[in-house]
C-alpha cells in the first residue's frame, strides 16, 4: 500500500523555463522554453492542461501527441520525449521558435534574404509531400502558426492536431472550431458538390498558398487578399497562382510544385538550396563529389546565414573529417565557420579536431594547418601547444618539401609566445641553426633570419646573448642577397637587446663590411642600421648616465610586450621578402651556402667582425683575399662565450667545422705570404703561381728565413760553365758572367734592433736565390734530354732516305 503518490511531473527529466511562454499555434497548446535536467541542453515543451468539459479539445491534443510521436521526418518537428497524465500533456521537441516570432525578429535585424525564404518553403513543401504521397495523410492545418524554426534556421512543420487520413479511415476531417484557423480553408469546402473532383492534396496546397502570401506580406486579413501577390517574387508568382486557383483539380502535387520551382531560373534554384540538399545526402555521396563540394563551399559561406553555418554546416564538416576521410579540404570552410563561434564553443568543437589534425602525416593537411594557424592560435592554451602541437610541427623543419619547411618557419611567429623555456630556447634554436646554415633554399634561410628577428624578444637573456649576434652575422655572409638584407634588419629589429660593447665590437664591424656589398639593397639597409647604432653609441658617449636606460632590455627576461616594437622594425618579413618566397624557391633554387662563406664561429669581443662574403660571381680582389685570411686567423682564436653552437649544436655542422679546420691550416701556412699577395695586381695568377711552386716541391725553399748568401762550395759549376747549344764545349765568353758574381758576406743583423734591416733587399735577395735554383733545375733537365738524344744518334746512326729498317 502506497501512502505517498509520486508526482510524474516532478520526476520528468525536463523542466520548464521560468521565462514566460512564447505562445504557440491557435488551439489548446502553449509553447514553453525548457531544458534537460541532466545536461542543460535547450528544448521546447508544448503543454496542454486538461480542463473539465473540454473533452473534444483533449481528444485533439492526444491525437496530436500520438501523431508527432510516430512521424519522423527531417522537415517535421522532432519529438524527443512526452508526458501524459490525467491533468496535463507535455510534448518535448527540439528547441524551436514560431515562424511568426522568428520573422519579426529578423525583420528588425534587416530581414531574411530571399535564399533563406526559398529554402524554408522548400522544407515545408517537402514535408507536405511526405505526408500526402508517402503517408496518405492530410495535414489540414498548414499556416504560419503551424511552422517553427530551429536554431539553424531550418523550418519545421508542426501543428498536427487536425490531421486525418486521406483514405477516409477514421472519418472525415475533425472540426477546428477556431476562426483564426478556419480562414485558411479552401473555398470548395463550403460547396459539398465539388468534393468529387478534387485531389487529396488540393486543400493543403491552397493552405500552402496562404502561407506563402503571409511569409512575404504579413498576416492574411481575408481570403480575397490572395488575389494580389504583393511582395511575392516574380519567379514564384506563376507557381503561387496555381496554388490559390479556384479549381482544386489544377493545384499541383507538392512533389510537382518542388520540381517546377527547382527548374533553372526558378525561385528555389540557387546556391543555398543546392548546398542544403547536398548536406542532406552527403553520407551517400562519392568521395570525389565531397572533395569538390568542400572546395567550393568556402566561397559561398560568406553569403550564408550565420546560424545556418554554425548549426548545420559545422556539424557536417566535423563529421566529414571524423568519419568521412575528407582530409585537408575541410580546413578552409571549418576555420571560416569558426569565426562565428564563441571562445567556449571553439574550444569545445574545433580545437580537439585541430589537435588531431596536427598528428596527421598528410602533407596537404599539414601545410593548410600552418597557413591558417592565425585563425585558431588565440584559442590554443600553452600546455596544448607545448605537448600536443609543437612536437608535431617540428617535423616540418626536416621535411623534404620546401613549402612545408617555409610554412613551418613562418608559423613560429605565432607559436613562439606560447612555447615554454625548453621548446623555445633549446629545441627551436637547434632547428633554426640547421636551417640557416644548411638549407639549400635561399628564401627559407632568409625567412629563418626574419623569424628569429621577430621572436628575439621572447628568448631568454642568455639565449639572446649567445644566439642573436652570431645568427645575424652568419646571415650577412649568405650568398642569397635577401638573406643578407634580413640579417641587417634583424640587427635593427633587436637593437635594444645588445650591450654597447657588443654594438661597437661585434655588430658595427659586420655592418661596415656590408657597405661594399654588390647589392644596393644590402648597402642601403646597412647604412641605415649603422647610423642607428652610431646614434645610440654617440648618445651614450655624450651622456654616460643613459647607459643603464639604453641597456635595460639586454639582461631582462623574455618580454612579449616588446614584440610590437620588433614587428614594426621587422615589418619587412611578410611584405618584403617572404611574400615572394614561393616564387623564389621555384625561380632561384640557390645551393647550400658553402662553408667558406658562412661564418661558423662568432668573433670574440675585441676582435673585428669578419667582413661579409661577396657574391660568388664577383672576382675577389687582393685586399679582400687578405681580409678573409685575417678573419680566419681571428676565428681560430675566438672565445666560446657566445658561440652559436654552444648548446651541443656542433653535430649539426660537422662538415662546416672540418672545412673550417682546413681553412685555419691554410691560414697558418700562408700567413707570411699576405704582404706579397696584398700588393699583387692579379690574385688568380698569383695563386696559380704559388700552386706551381708547391707542385715542384719548392714551397719550403721559397719561404726560408733571409740570411747572408755564402759563396758556393768548391767545384760547383755556374750556369755559364755549361754548353747550352750542343755537345761540344763553347770557347765564347760567358754572357752571364757578370750575374754570377757572389756578393760578399754581410754581418748578421742584431736581433734586438728594430727598423734598421732592409727588409725589401732581403726579399729581393731571396727571390734571386729562388730564381737561380729554378734555373739550375731547368738546365739539369735540359742537359739530361740532350744527352739522351745524343746517345740515340750514336748507337743507331742516321737512316738514309728510302732505306729499309732492319730488326
Amino acid at each position: 500500500m502506497w501512502f505517498f503518490a509520486r508526482d510524474p511531473v516532478r520526476d520528468f527529466p525536463f523542466e520548464l523555463s521560468p521565462e514566460p511562454p512564447e505562445g504557440g499555434p491557435p488551439g489548446p497548446w502553449i509553447l514553453h522554453r525548457g531544458r534537460k535536467k541532466a545536461t542543460g541542453s535547450a528544448v521546447s515543451i508544448f503543454v496542454y492542461d486538461v480542463k473539465p468539459g473540454a473533452e473534444e479539445q483533449t481528444q485533439v491534443a492526444k491525437a496530436a501527441f500520438k501523431r508527432l510521436k510516430t512521424l519522423r521526418h527531417p522537415n517535421i518537428l522532432a519529438y524527443i520525449d512526452g508526458l501524459e497524465t490525467e491533468k496535463c500533456l507535455h510534448i518535448v521537441t527540439e528547441a524551436v521558435t514560431p515562424l511568426g516570432t522568428y520573422l519579426k525578429a529578423r525583420a528588425e535585424a534587416g530581414g531574411l534574404k530571399e535564399q533563406e525564404l526559398s529554402w524554408g518553403l522548400h522544407q515545408i513543401v517537402k514535408a507536405l509531400s511526405f505526408l500526402v504521397n508517402d503517408c496518405n495523410l492530410i495535414h489540414n492545418n498548414v499556416c504560419m502558426a503551424a511552422v517553427f524554426v530551429d536554431r539553424a534556421g531550418e523550418w519545421k512543420l508542426g501543428g498536427l492536431d487536425y490531421m486525418y487520413s486521406a483514405q477516409g479511415n477514421g472519418g472525415g476531417p475533425p472540426s477546428k472550431g477556431i476562426p483564426e484557423l478556419e480562414q485558411y480553408d479552401p473555398p470548395e469546402l463550403a460547396d459539398s458538390s465539388s468534393r468529387a473532383v478534387r485531389e487529396k492534396w488540393s486543400a493543403d496546397m491552397w493552405r500552402l498558398g496562404c502561407l506563402i502570401w503571409e511569409v512575404f506580406n504579413g498576416s492574411l486579413p481575408r481570403a480575397a487578399a490572395l488575389r494580389n501577390p504583393g511582395k511575392i517574387p516574380k519567379s514564384l508568382v506563376t507557381h503561387y497562382c496555381e496554388l490559390v486557383g479556384a479549381n482544386p483539380k489544377v493545384r499541383p502535387n507538392p512533389a510537382r510544385f518542388l520540381q517546377n520551382c527547382r527548374a533553372p531560373g526558378g525561385f528555389m534554384s540557387n546556391r543555398f538550396v543546392e548546398t542544403n540538399l547536398f548536406l542532406e545526402e552527403i553520407q551517400i555521396k562519392e568521395p570525389a563529389e565531397k572533395q569538390k563540394f568542400f572546395q567550393e563551399l568556402s566561397k559561398s559561406l560568406d553569403s550564408f546565414p550565420e546560424d545556418f553555418c554554425r548549426h548545420k554546416v559545422l556539424p557536417q564538416l566535423l563529421t566529414a573529417f571524423e568519419f568521412g576521410n575528407a582530409g585537408a579540404v575541410v580546413l578552409t570552410p571549418l576555420f571560416k565557420v569558426g569565426k562565428f563561434l564563441s571562445a567556449e564553443e571553439y574550444q569545445e568543437k574545433i580545437i580537439p579536431v585541430v589537435v588531431k589534425m596536427f598528428s596527421s602525416t598528410d602533407r596537404a593537411m599539414r601545410i593548410r594547418l600552418l597557413q591558417q594557424m592565425e585563425q585558431f592560435i588565440q584559442y590554443l592554451d600553452e600546455p596544448t601547444v607545448n605537448t600536443q602541437i609543437f612536437p608535431h610541427v617540428t617535423h616540418g623543419f626536416l621535411d623534404t618539401n620546401p613549402a612545408i619547411r617555409e610554412q613551418t618557419v613562418k608559423s613560429m611567429l605565432l607559436l613562439a609566445p606560447k612555447l615554454n623555456e625548453a621548446n623555445l630556447n633549446v629545441e627551436l634554436m637547434k632547428h633554426f641553426a640547421r636551417l640557416q646554415a644548411k638549407d639549400d633554399q635561399g628564401p627559407i634561410r632568409c625567412n629563418t633570419t626574419v623569424c628569429l628577428g621577430k621572436i628575439g624578444s621572447y628568448l631568454s637573456a642568455s639565449t639572446r646573448h649567445r644566439v642573436l649576434t652570431s645568427a645575424f652575422s652568419r646571415a650577412t655572409k649568405d650568398p642569397f642577397a635577401p638573406s643578407r638584407v634580413a640579417g641587417v634588419l634583424g640587427f635593427a629589429a633587436t637593437h635594444n637587446l645588445y650591450s654597447m660593447d657588443d654594438c661597437a665590437h661585434k655588430i658595427l664591424p659586420v655592418l661596415c663590411g656590408l657597405t661594399v656589398d654588390p647589392e644596393k639593397s644590402v648597402r642601403d639597409q646597412a647604412f641605415k642600421t649603422i647610423r642607428s647604432f652610431l646614434s645610440k653609441l654617440e648618445s651614450v658617449s655624450e651622456d654616460p648616465t643613459q647607459l643603464a636606460e639604453v641597456e635595460k632590455d639586454v639582461h631582462a627576461a623574455s618580454s612579449p610586450g616588446t614584440g610590437g616594437a620588433a614587428a614594426s622594425w621587422a615589418g619587412w618579413a611578410v611584405t618584403g621578402v617572404s611574400s615572394l618566397t614561393s616564387k623564389l624557391i621555384r625561380a632561384h633554387p640557390t645551393p647550400v651556402p658553402s662553408d667558406t662563406t658562412v661564418p661558423q664561429r662568432p668573433v670574440p669581443e675585441g676582435n673585428p667582425a669578419p667582413a661579409p662574403a661577396l657574391a660568388q660571381a664577383t672576382p675577389a680582389t687582393s685586399g679582400h683575399w687578405e681580409t678573409q685570411e685575417e678573419d680566419k686567423d681571428n676565428a681560430e682564436d675566438s672565445a666560446t662565450a657566445d658561440r652559436w653552437d654552444d648548446e651541443d649544436w656542433g653535430s649539426l655542422e660537422q662538415e662546416a667545422e672540418s672545412v673550417l679546420a682546413q681553412q685555419d691550416d691554410w691560414s697558418a701556412k700562408g700567413q707570411g705570404s699576405r704582404a706579397g699577395q696584398a700588393n699583387h695586381p692579379d690574385h688568380k695568377s698569383l695563386e696559380s703561381h704559388w700552386s706551381s711552386w708547391e707542385v715542384e716541391g719548392s714551397w719550403d725553399q721559397g719561404w726560408q728565413e733571409p740570411s747572408s748568401v755564402e759563396p758556393p762550395p768548391e767545384g760547383t759549376r755556374l750556369a755559364s760553365d755549361y754548353n747550352w747549344g750542343g755537345a761540344e764545349p763553347s770557347d765564347k765568353g760567358d754572357p752571364f758572367a757578370a750575374l754570377s758574381v757572389r756578393p760578399s758576406a754581410q754581418p748578421r743583423p742584431d736581433p734586438d734592433s728594430w727598423g734598421e734591416d732592409n727588409w725589401e733587399g732581403l726579399e729581393a735577395e731571396s727571390r734571386q736565390v729562388k730564381a737561380e735554383l729554378a734555373r739550375k733545375k731547368r738546365e739539369e733537365r735540359r742537359r739530361e734530354m740532350e744527352a739522351k738524344r745524343a746517345e740515340k744518334k750514336t748507337t743507331k746512326g742516321p737512316m738514309k732516305l728510302g732505306a729499309r729498317k732492319l730488326d
